[in-house]
């Protein structure tokens, strides 16, 4: 499996998986560019969007398709935004908060503005990886991963994407988007959902010759 078609056209995913699959010499190609459009994720469960999304790249392509669902849940927000994650602010009417690329910082603005007089502040983000050999694969690979921090009262950070400037990790005290991207790699949910993904997708070793 030398080509893998990424079921997502975000950039701050794709250079995740580009960096945490690159050791094992295998090309990864962003939907967009192969005319893939984006598939509907209709379900209520990270586990059936990230199918629906790796077998429609596979369908649309004939290549081995991975696609990631992953999200952060609340526990004060009975595990929201989950599967909303990406558009937990919805889309906004035009113009109202500029540039249509402000997704994320709106998503935080309304993530605080729920917890303003919240005491509990846990939360985890969850990621699951699936990877299809084909559209119709019978047996996808599957890898999932939590990462459990807190949500702090105000931004910190420039690094990341999505709520890595609100996301505490408290044993380090500081947030995802304060960590250097190969630290992330290393403990993010994403990070290792992957590195179960990547330890599947090693050659086995061959076998040794019995001993008489």
């Amino acid at each position: 499996m030398k080509k893998i078609v990424i079921a997502s056209d975000n950039l701050g995913k794709l250079t995740e998986i580009g960096a945490i699959l690159a050791p094992l010499d295998i090309e990864i190609v962003a939907q967009s560019t192969l005319g893939v459009p984006a598939a509907e994720e209709p379900y209520f469960t990270f586990i059936e969007n990230a199918l629906a999304k790796a077998r429609h790249a596979s369908r649309h392509t004939g290549l081995p398709a991975l696609a990631d669902d992953s999200g952060i849940c609340v526990d004060a927000l009975n595990g929201a935004p989950g599967v909303h994650s990406a558009r937990f602010a919805h889309e906004p009417a035009a113009g109202a908060f500029g540039r249509p690329d402000d997704q994320d910082e709106r998503n935080n603005r309304k993530l605080l503005g729920l917890l303003a007089n919240e005491m509990n502040r846990k939360a985890h983000y969850y990621c699951v990886i699936v990877l299809t050999r084909r559209a119709e694969d019978p047996q996808p690979l599957i890898c999932e991963a939590e990462w459990h921090g807190e949500i702090v009262r105000a931004p910190h950070g420039s690094g990341g994407f999505g709520y890595d400037p609100l996301f505490l990790i408290p044993e380090l005290r500081r947030t995802a988007a304060e960590l250097k991207p190969e630290h992330k790699n290393r403990i993010s949910h994403r990070g290792q959902a992957l590195a179960a993904l990547a330890v599947r997708l090693r050659p086995a070793p061959p076998a040794r010759p019995e001993r008489r």
